[in-house]
C-alpha cells in the first residue's frame, strides 16, 4: 500500500505558469516573429541548463534565460538592445497562471504545497508574488540554492532535505517529461501534467499518474 502523500511539489514553468504566453510580448516588439521567438527561447533555455549541468558550468536561471533569448533573436535575424532584453526578461516575471492553477492550489490547502523550480530566486520569487499566490504556498524552493539543475539527482535531494519526509511521501508535478523522468528516477511519486498530449518519455521511468491539467490533482483534496 502506498504511503499517504505528505507534500505536493509543483514545478513552475509550464506547470503552474504558461511560459509560451510570452509570445505576445515578443510579437509586440517583433511583429511576425513572436511565435518563433517564444518557442526557440524556451527550447534553448532548456538545452542550455541541461548542457551546463552536464558540463558542470552552473550559472543562474536568469543568466541562462537571457542567453537563450539572445540566441532566439539572432536565429530570427533580429537585432536586440539592452532595453529590449530587459523588457522581455521582465515579462518572465509576469507570466500568466494557467486558468486552473490558482483554484487547484486553493482546493489543496489542507496539504503541504511547495514549488520547486530551476528558476533562480530573482525570477521565481517575483513571479509568484506578482501572480498573488505566495499565500497559497508553504515554500518556494530553487535549485539556485545548491547550483544543481533538475533533472540531476542532487537537485531533487535538496528538495527532499528541505521537506524532511520520505521520498515516496512526495507527489511531484510537472508538465515537462524530462522533469517527471528525473523525479521518478530519484524516487518521488510523480504526476505528469501532460498539457500537450505528448507520448511518455522512453526512459523506463513512467509517471505514476498522468493528467491533462492540474485539476486531476483534486482526487486528493
Amino acid at each position: 500500500m502506498d504511503k499517504p502523500i505528505k507534500a505536493f511539489v509543483f514545478d513552475v514553468y509550464g506547470t503552474l505558469f504558461d511560459v509560451i504566453a510570452i509570445k505576445e510580448q515578443c510579437e509586440e516588439l517583433f511583429p511576425g516573429h513572436g511565435e518563433a521567438i517564444s518557442q526557440t527561447w524556451r527550447t534553448k533555455q532548456v538545452e542550455y541548463f541541461m548542457m551546463r549541468q552536464l558540463m558542470e558550468k552552473y550559472i543562474s536561471f536568469a543568466e541562462v534565460t537571457r542567453s537563450a533569448l539572445k540566441y532566439a533573436l539572432e536565429s530570427e535575424g533580429l537585432e536586440s538592445t539592452e532595453a529590449i532584453e530587459r523588457q522581455l526578461m521582465d515579462a518572465y516575471l509576469h507570466l500568466p497562471l494557467y486558468e486552473e492553477s490558482e483554484a487547484v492550489l486553493r482546493e489543496l490547502q489542507n496539504h503541504k504545497l511547495v514549488v520547486f523550480s530551476n528558476g533562480s530566486h530573482d525570477m521565481l520569487d517575483p513571479l509568484i508574488e506578482n501572480a498573488g499566490i505566495q499565500g497559497l504556498l508553504d515554500e518556494a524552493l530553487s535549485v539556485d540554492d545548491i547550483g544543481q539543475f533538475k533533472p540531476a539527482p542532487a537537485a531533487y535531494q535538496y528538495a527532499l532535505s528541505r521537506l524532511g519526509i520520505e521520498r515516496d511521501e512526495v507527489l511531484f508535478m510537472s508538465s515537462n517529461g524530462w522533469d517527471i523522468s528525473g523525479a521518478k528516477n530519484f524516487g518521488f511519486r510523480t504526476a505528469w501534467i501532460n498539457r500537450k498530449q505528448a507520448p511518455v518519455e522512453q526512459l523506463g521511468l513512467e509517471p505514476n499518474y498522468v493528467f491533462s491539467d492540474l485539476k486531476g490533482l483534486l482526487k486528493w483534496k
